[in-house]
């Protein structure tokens, strides 16, 4: 059994409960999201040509789009520094808490996350922010929890960086907190290593029941850890062959030592033509055109400081100029429905995607890939 708290008063919920409620959560074997859009270049890293651009009427006009296309979540990266390089590649961005509330208001049904560095924020001004979100999306509404790798970045708020795992320590206890102020009736005390506070209160309480959804994308020992004792979904960067055990993994984790539930899903740059051969040479212009002094930048911050991706550093160095790191799915769109095939088989409940250029890429992939997707059963 799991003790979860709803508005002051303790419910205790099985094993096997599943959250209902935000789209995130339906039936759909293959979920989909759109990762990114709040920053300049989304997920590439490159001087490619593109129509992407960072003005509200744009970001509004995406939403918009996979709104209707009946995708299931919008997540932002949270950026406060860009990577220097040739594009400054993400230093153009809108803030998270902020964007969600806006795009809360202008859609209908998708999941709106706000990706949040916890170093950031404190836990009484996140837990009020993310509740008004809440309200204002009807409880389609969530949070990207980020320990705050990008040192050159929290050393904007704070001279000193945690080592990696004490960060998820930090985490731990900074969503305690959180979700003490989100279910405590009245007032109460906070006493922990990293933040006391006397009288806190905090209303209205979340519209989702028991509380927002929560993510987390950190693959390191830390990282599956914090997001098998507290999160919803984990985020996965791996090769596909290593998916299937991952998945199982983080999954017993959740299920044995915090009695929970978890479900898995991946992100990536999805590159999609008529025909092989220009999906292909759309991909190697974002590469050959990419900003590799930028991308030296974010992969020696990476590699010393993020031990989520410490193995992929060499293998994957293209992936951080196309698609941050994530899996690529380039081809046509048949070719795009049988790598989302492979994902599913691999344990991938869903992936959060990029385009090079969303707005207009997002019309050829509702009319070419998502008929596809229903004829293979991976949506419906």
């Amino acid at each position: 059994m799991v003790q979860t708290v709803t508005h002051g008063r303790e419910k205790t919920l099985p094993l096997e409960h599943t959250r209902t409620g935000p789209s995130i959560f339906n039936d759909q074997k293959m979920k989909l999201g759109l990762f990114g859009s709040n920053c300049s270049g989304g997920l590439c890293m490159t001087e490619a040509e593109t129509t992407y651009e960072i003005t509200w009427d744009h970001t509004k006009s995406i939403a918009q789009k996979a709104d209707r296309l009946g995708m299931e979540a919008m997540v932002p990266v949270a950026r406060w520094k860009g990577f220097g390089g040739n594009v400054n590649f993400n230093g153009t961005n809108f803030e998270t808490f902020t964007w969600a509330a806006g795009l809360a208001e202008a859609t209908e049904q998708i999941t709106i996350f706000t990706t949040t560095h916890i170093p950031t924020v404190h836990p009484i001004v996140a837990a009020n922010m993310a509740v008004t979100n809440d309200h204002i999306a009807s409880g389609r509404y969530g949070l990207n929890l980020v320990m705050g790798w990008f040192t050159p970045e929290m050393q904007m708020f704070n001279p000193k960086q945690l080592e990696h795992d004490e960060r998820y320590v930090y985490g731990g206890e900074w969503l305690e907190f959180v979700e003490r102020l989100w279910t405590a009736e009245g007032e109460f005390d906070f006493d922990g290593k990293y933040f006391q506070s006397t009288h806190c209160e905090s209303e209205p309480k979340p519209f989702q029941n028991p509380r927002p959804v929560l993510i987390n994308a950190g693959n390191s020992p830390s990282g599956t850890d914090f997001s098998a004792k507290y999160c919803d979904i984990n985020f996965a960067s791996l090769d596909i062959e290593k998916m299937g055990d991952y998945t199982k993994a983080i999954k017993a984790k959740a299920r044995e030592e915090y009695q929970r539930r978890i479900s898995t899903m991946t992100y990536g740059l999805v590159v999609c033509r008529d025909t092989e051969a220009e999906a292909k040479r759309v991909h190697q212009d974002i590469i050959d055109k990419g900003d590799w002094p930028g991308a030296r930048n974010l992969m020696s911050i990476i590699g010393m400081e993020s031990q989520s991706f410490n193995e992929q550093i060499e293998k994957f160095q293209e992936r951080f100029i196309a698609g941050w790191a994530g899996m690529p799915l380039v081809g046509t769109p048949e070719q795009i429905v049988d790598g989302f095939q492979e994902l599913s088989d691999a344990g991938m409940e869903g992936m959060i995607m990029g385009f090079l250029d969303y707005n207009e890429e997002l019309d050829y992939f509702g009319e070419a890939v998502m008929p596809l997707m229903r004829e293979a059963g991976l949506r419906y």
